[in-house]
């Protein structure tokens, strides 16, 4: 019997240890803009200097202090955040609530996607830029790196679902794999998806192979 019962408890302890290697951080990805060098002259000046809040956590990825607001046909959002370093093309990164709020309807999409995308306003006390073709809804990704899709076994631009944890665990589909040695492991999602299953900082995913 109590050979049995020590056999039962190894093999839970191992399940244990298996499962966390297959956790995925996961993280929201409020909303953001990326503003290329020369939008950031328009908005705050030519000799400016924008100036970092703090890292993220993909490799060389930052949030400045700044802020700007977002304008819309319908309504605006103050206090966007910022994140650094400059893009080659201003990209700007809502929800699907944000995209009601400004009155614009703009596409699911990979990051840098931003062909036949929506527009909008982008402002400052300083001055105003239209940023044409540059709004999308950020389609839900995991970052990771390629160590990490061996263990997962997964490629490059793979669709995967997964399993999140959280006060209402969802299922969620779609979901694009990133790979690149410059990454670290984490998912993102955007703020309604987070309070759609009631997120805490310490929410982790899973892969689910059906």
């Amino acid at each position: 019997m109590e050979e049995v019962l020590i056999k039962e408890i190894v093999k839970k302890v191992l399940e244990t240890f298996q499962n966390e290697e297959k956790n995925i951080p996961v993280e929201v990805s409020a909303r953001h803009v990326h503003l290329c060098q020369e939008h950031i002259e328009i908005l705050f000046g030519k000799q400016y200097g924008m100036t970092k809040k703090k890292d993220l956590s993909q490799p060389d990825q930052f949030q400045y202090n700044e802020r700007v607001t977002l304008i819309g046909p319908k309504g605006i959002i103050k206090g966007v955040a910022i994140l650094g370093p400059p893009r080659d093309k201003t990209q700007v990164e809502i929800s699907k609530t944000d995209a009601k709020i400004l009155g614009i309807d703009p596409p699911v999409r990979e990051s840098g996607q931003l062909k036949e995308s929506e527009s909008i306003y982008i402002a400052t006390e300083k001055s105003v830029i239209q940023a044409k073709e540059s709004v999308i809804i950020a389609k839900r990704h995991i970052h990771m790196n390629t160590e990490d899709a061996k263990r997962f076994n997964v490629e490059d631009k793979q669709i995967v679902s997964v399993r999140v944890k959280g006060q209402r665990p969802v299922i969620f589909e779609d979901v694009l794999v990133r790979v690149n040695n410059r990454f670290n492991l984490s998912m993102h999602i955007d703020l309604d998806e987070a309070n759609a299953l009631g997120y805490s900082n310490d929410v982790l995913g899973q892969i689910v192979y059906f």
